[in-house]
């Protein structure tokens, strides 16, 4: 029963928080379009300067701008979480400010990568159910990465331990309303999110007025449901059930 209490009492919190932010922070619904315009151009612009040999360079840079682009978001979800509050100055400084962690993220993924292609390749395992079992794991185990990044003070490797340990102790209050939101999602745009460090929905309803409103409304809602996961984190990572029901009393 204490367990149900707790459940209810923390989606009311979080979700009044979560309402109250996104209207206060209402521009970070347009970031998507913005990312996107900038990791075009990026791509064009890297994909046509560096041939040749010079093409070794391109997957590098790439990555950075990705990361940087992981980054802003990350910081300016930091910036709402905390308060309430996103300026002009956030936004510029964002690309770089977890710049190292999230870039360090990509590196222990590919090195990850590279180690399991090994292993698939001496044990003979069948690719398709071993890659299932492992994007399911991540996305489970690794879920709040996102949210350690950037509301806790740790070095990547030390994020990675501690997401796992914050799965172990809360998974309860943390898969389910995930789960219910990003089915809400999809039932409203017809697209699942798999990517652990998505921010945004990716344009592909067309270019017509209804097709954009479509991808505004699925933009807020995408906005809604980063903006609660940041807050839940929060909230449970700074506190124990019986310090929540104890709390609530007064």
């Amino acid at each position: 029963m204490d367990i149900i209490k707790d459940f209810v009492l923390i989606t009311k919190q979080t979700s009044k928080k979560s309402i109250n932010s996104l209207i206060s922070n209402w521009p970070i619904i347009f970031t998507g379009i913005i990312y996107t315009t900038i990791n075009i151009a990026m791509i064009s612009f890297v994909l046509t300067v560096f041939r040749g040999i010079l093409s070794i360079f391109a997957g590098i840079i790439l990555a950075l701008v990705s990361a940087s682009l992981i980054s802003n978001y990350l910081y300016l979800l930091f910036n709402i979480i905390n308060y309430n509050k996103i300026t002009f100055q956030d936004f510029k400084d964002g690309f770089k400010y977890y710049l190292r962690k999230v870039y360090m993220i990509f590196f222990f993924a590919w090195i990850g990568g590279y180690l399991l292609d090994a292993i698939r390749g001496l044990m003979g395992f069948n690719p398709y159910i071993l890659n299932l079992i492992i994007t399911f794991s991540i996305l489970v185990l690794l879920n709040a990465l996102p949210e350690t990044l950037y509301l806790k003070v740790l070095d990547p490797m030390e994020s990675i331990m501690y997401s796992v340990d914050f799965i172990k102790e809360n998974w309860l209050n943390w898969l389910i309303p995930n789960l219910i939101l990003y089915t809400a999602l999809y039932l409203v745009t017809g697209r699942i999110v798999t990517n652990t460090f998505a921010t945004h929905m990716n344009i592909g309803f067309g270019f017509n007025a209804i097709a954009w409103i479509r991808y505004l409304i699925g933009q807020g809602i995408f906005s809604f449901i980063m903006i609660y996961r940041g807050h839940l984190y929060k909230l449970l990572s700074t506190s124990t059930r019986r310090k929540r029901m104890f709390m609530n009393k007064f």
